[in-house]
């Protein structure tokens, strides 16, 4: 049973003294494919080497919002430079707005709008993290979309309401859910998970945060994913089977997956210091 987790950070140091364990873990876990999200570009040479030591993972080059006072006027430059420099960097992100306890409203915006034109100029999709953001955000894509044209993407982690998951889903987005569907208290966004059309639904982990029930409290991993999946398929009432080929499909229709046979070397590409 194919899984595809969209969206990970293994580079991080807790993953450093077992990443080969945990790459067992997961393709016991049947996940064939995962999609590497970036913070800030400076991380891309460890990701980038992650994406060389496991063909199975593609990654995206981006910065976070929580992160935008990183931005500067060669950062536009940089992440095209690596974008194209790699066949395994498959979206752009994770970017987007993240107004819990922000300062900096309009420097978010700004570097947001930067990177959905990267990802328009080089026809990607983005990774969108937004949290205390879904109005703004919605304004904010639908001026661009005015402007530019629509690009292609996914709410991660998505915590929001069916109306807000509604308003992303009419612009065009897939939604993905995380290990947050399985908290108890979380009813708004499993009320979310019914109304998601099933050709626009994917799942993920967020590794190593928000770890699933039942391993709620620990690490999370890639080999996790399951466990959302198999929370959301309840609450679609289907079979896991199905809601894991679905999501699979998705996951390459998106981001433009192949699932490997072998490994995609990048070791050509130029580094962040260079």
């Amino acid at each position: 049973m194919p899984l595809v987790d969209t969206h990970v950070h293994i580079n991080f140091e807790t993953f450093q003294t077992d990443l080969e364990a945990t790459r067992d873990r997961w393709r016991q876990a049947g996940v064939v494919s995962l999609v590497h999200s970036c913070v800030e570009p400076t991380e891309v040479a460890a990701i980038r080497a992650l994406a060389d030591q496991f063909p199975e993972l593609f990654y995206a080059v981006g910065l976070h919002p929580l992160d935008a006072e990183k931005w500067t006027s060669d950062t536009t430059d940089l992440i095209l430079s690596l974008a194209r420099c790699d066949p395994k960097v498959v979206a752009i992100g994770e970017t987007g707005l993240d107004f819990f306890k922000a300062e900096n409203p309009q420097e978010q915006k700004a570097v947001f709008e930067a990177q959905l034109a990267i990802a328009k100029q080089l026809d990607l999709p983005v990774i969108i993290h937004c949290r205390d953001a879904a109005l703004p955000m919605r304004t904010l894509l639908q001026e661009f979309w005015e402007r530019h044209g629509s690009v292609k993407g996914v709410m991660h982690c998505w915590g929001g309401t069916p109306e807000e998951t509604q308003w992303f889903l009419d612009l065009g987005f897939y939604i993905s859910f995380s290990g947050i569907v399985t908290f108890k208290n979380a009813q708004s966004i499993q009320a979310s998970v019914v109304i998601v059309p099933s050709n626009r639904l994917l799942i993920e982990t967020d590794c190593p945060f928000l770890a699933p029930v039942p391993k709620r409290g620990k690490r999370n991993e890639p080999a996790y994913v399951r466990y959302v999946a198999e929370c959301v398929a309840h609450l679609r009432n289907i079979p896991i089977e199905t809601l894991a080929t679905q999501t699979t499909e998705n996951a390459i229709e998106l981001f433009g997956l192949t699932l490997p046979n072998g490994s995609v070397s990048s070791s050509d590409c130029y580094s962040t210091n260079s």
